[in-house]
């Protein structure tokens, strides 16, 4: 039987929380809501402290990139909270508490579920961001996944691989959050209606912004070293790059047709147009080709980037230590040397190791009874503090895999 097309609610056009569902608890797991029935009920007005932090990190991963801190300032923003967290931006471990949340329990508890989401999506896709940006180097990395993902979310997916390292984004809205042009170079379809590469491209040069780069697209028609021939001979010194976007049903090894491209262009002088490889990239594909390309686009691996498995877990209950098993309870500080991604987790009423010094405290106020109390910084910056702390992460996890690296 097919569903009544009586609906008991008016039919929304998209399946999306709106913001202010989000901003009243209604985003959240029922047995919250019932745990604060419970507890008020009983009269609990206990006041506990949490902290989030993930016990392991997905695949290979070795560290993580905090991300969705500006979004869950705003989510507690008027609670009768107070909440310590890392940076936005910082670079981080298992084990390393990265916020704080301090308040009556019954108050804040329908939270939780948002708290999470907001900060797991976010993490993993700076993270992955910026693994991929690790893996290329000074070659730059665009993010190209918002159709892999639902439209609503595609502004917060692309902001965040922006703040993880990527060098841009494709869509427009996205482009607003980062204060950025957005970035892309000629669709298929543009080819496809006009018939030619070489007439697409002339038609693009014609039309489009002369500040924006002129990047042919040269896989829709014909084999990819001869159309690379033809549009560089079209346009000349006014040709940016070329965009291989080859489909796996007939790529064969995407690294030697790059090089044979490579070859052909340089044979015949145009040693100026770079090489854009797209489709199916990943941090691996990047170390992989950097041989050989000069630029990524990078779509479905940001776009289904692995979550973080954050946890909120209670640790103090009106002051006194306690937590489920298997977590450590009592408050805690987490210090950083530095200068270094040396970290140490000690009891909150505890200093930092006299030696190695100085050291830095990761956990700062975040908000204060429901106001914000910290400067919440630009993406362009938090991007900036990314790429500073990659200079000092490691590679080795990708070693492990047996694919070269340039560091």
């Amino acid at each position: 039987m097919a569903p009544s097309s009586m609906a008991k609610t008016p039919r929304r056009p998209f399946h999306t929380a709106s913001d202010a569902d989000i901003k009243r608890g209604l985003v959240s797991d029922v047995y919250f809501a019932r745990t604060v029935q419970i507890l008020e009920a009983r009269g609990d007005r206990k006041r506990v402290k949490a902290e989030v932090y993930v016990k392991s990190l997905p695949d290979d991963w070795d560290w993580g990139v905090l991300a969705g801190i500006e979004e869950v300032a705003g989510l507690l923003e008027g609670l009768p909270v107070t909440v310590w967290s890392m940076d936005e931006g910082t670079v981080f471990a298992p084990y390393q508490p990265v916020l704080v949340i301090e308040g009556t329990y019954v108050e804040w508890a329908q939270y939780e579920t948002a708290l999470l989401g907001l900060l797991c999506q976010a993490s993993g896709v700076a993270t992955k961001a910026a693994r991929c940006k690790k893996a290329a180097g000074e070659r730059q990395v665009i993010s190209f996944g918002a159709r892999r993902m639902h439209p609503a979310l595609a502004p917060m997916i692309e902001r965040n691989a922006f703040i993880g390292g990527c060098d841009g984004v494709a869509v427009t809205k996205s482009a607003e959050l980062i204060d950025a042009d957005p970035m892309g170079t000629i669709p298929h379809s543009l080819v496809l209606m006009v018939g030619d590469t070489v007439e697409a491209l002339a038609a693009f040069h014609e039309v489009v912004d002369p500040k924006v780069r002129r990047v042919a697209l040269i896989d829709t028609l014909q084999d990819e070293k001869f159309e690379a021939i033809r549009v560089a001979q079209a346009l000349g010194k006014d040709l940016y790059a070329v965009r291989l976007d080859t489909p796996s049903s007939r790529r064969g090894d995407f690294y030697r047709i790059l090089e044979e491209v490579r070859w052909e262009l340089d044979l015949r002088g145009f040693h100026h147009v770079k090489l854009v490889a797209s489709g199916g990239i990943d941090e691996y594909e990047i170390l992989r080709l950097n041989p050989v390309a000069d630029s990524y686009g990078v779509g479905t691996s940001l776009a289904s980037a692995p979550v973080l498995n954050f946890a909120l877990d209670i640790m103090e209950i009106e002051g006194r230590p306690v937590a489920k098993r298997g977590k450590w309870s009592g408050g805690k500080a987490v210090y950083r040397r530095r200068g270094a991604l040396d970290t140490v987790v000690v009891p909150a009423a505890q200093s930092p190791p006299a030696s190695n010094g100085p050291w830095d405290q990761l956990l700062k106020p975040l908000v204060e009874a429901g106001r914000i109390v910290r400067d919440l910084p630009p993406p362009r910056t938090i991007r900036e503090f990314v790429l500073d702390q990659l200079g000092l992460v490691s590679f080795d996890s990708l070693r492990r895999h047996g694919l070269r690296s340039d560091f």
